[in-house]
């Protein structure tokens, strides 16, 4: 994220570079660069003559420098962004001798999404020399509640710890579906607030009291009554409620259960950083700790990597999903 800035701010300064190879497998940051070019380098005037969008599927490498070496017409530069680049990546090499001496008037931009140049070979170099080469890597699950937190600050507003952590279940790693549904929140709720589960529910549509987040902290304070509850919901809506998701989410929070066991310095801020999760979350792993002693932990591991196979149809004997889910629940539980 402080790549990105620093790659806007250099733009908006006037500095921009002859080219920017915008790859990797997150969308989202490859997307904000190019729109913050396509929006900004050029005056609205200039734009008709000197800024063109062509699409890796439609043409060739050729084609892209044929018109990267063209000069602009009554503007100082000319914009010309490839989107979906990716689809050139057999000839993508055959760009490194523009590469080597771009127009230093044209401002190319390439899409290449959800792949990577090779370092070893020539074109990574070139551009790594002559223009801004920027991998946008995917966020890991652990990571997104502190980038939605840190969007929401820029702009002046705040999330509880528990909301965030309703998208981040809900929506996945998926950082344009997350910025979608929190522009949404920002048109309704003032600034300055601070955007807590009941807006998540009443907006987006994740119940607050029905979902994996609430799922897993039943099942770590061992409340029958309540995880009973969730997975009779959950039973009830599993198009909302994949099963597969639920498991993986059980799995992960085991894993690291297991980790706290293992650990010497059992602190909040030791935790945290141990474990990788928000500091307002170690509570909930040393309840469960102490419900879940190592020897069951590790069975509890066991009985998940069982379902995990069952709920993708291996050996499950077309076992309803929602029954899976609580013969799984009632094992681990008692």
């Amino acid at each position: 994220m402080d790549e990105v800035k620093q790659i806007v701010a250099s733009i908006k300064s006037g500095n921009t570079k002859p080219i920017y190879f915008l790859m990797g497998e997150e969308p989202y940051y490859i997307d904000a660069i190019t729109s913050y070019i396509e929006n900004n380098v050029l005056a609205e005037e200039e734009k008709g003559f000197n800024q063109m969008v062509l699409y890796g599927r439609d043409v060739s490498i050729e084609d892209i420098v044929s018109n990267a070496k063209r000069f602009p017409m009554m503007a100082e530069k000319q914009v010309v962004i490839v989107k979906e680049a990716q689809e050139l990546s057999r000839t993508i090499e055959k760009l490194e001798p523009y590469a080597a001496n771009p127009q230093p008037s044209t401002v190319l931009v390439l899409c290449y999404k959800y792949k990577t140049l090779d370092k070893r070979k020539k074109l990574y170099k070139t551009v790594k020399k002559s223009g801004e080469l920027f991998e946008s890597k995917k966020l890991y699950d652990n990571q997104v509640p502190d980038w939605i937190r840190r969007v929401l600050a820029g702009k002046q507003y705040k999330i509880a710890p528990k909301a965030s952590q309703m998208l981040v279940e809900f929506l996945g790693t998926d950082l344009g579906k997350i910025n979608n549904e929190l522009q949404k929140l920002q048109l309704i709720i003032p600034k300055g607030s601070e955007i807590t589960p009941k807006h998540i529910e009443d907006n987006i549509g994740i119940s607050k009291d029905y979902n994996n987040f609430e799922l897993r902290k039943a099942v770590g304070e061992r409340d029958v009554l309540k995880v009973n509850r969730i997975i009779n919901y959950f039973a009830q809506n599993p198009k909302d409620n994949p099963t597969v998701v639920t498991i993986s989410l059980l799995y992960n929070f085991f894993s690291l259960l297991l980790q706290y066991h293992a650990l010497a310095d059992k602190s909040q801020m030791s935790v945290a950083k141990a474990l990788k999760v928000n500091p307002y979350f170690v509570k909930e792993y040393q309840l469960a700790a102490r419900n879940y002693p190592m020897k069951k932990v590790s069975q509890v591991v066991g009985l998940l990597r069982d379902a995990d196979v069952k709920s993708k149809g291996v050996g499950a004997s077309n076992l309803p999903q929602g029954d899976l889910l609580k013969e799984l629940l009632f094992k681990i539980t008692h």
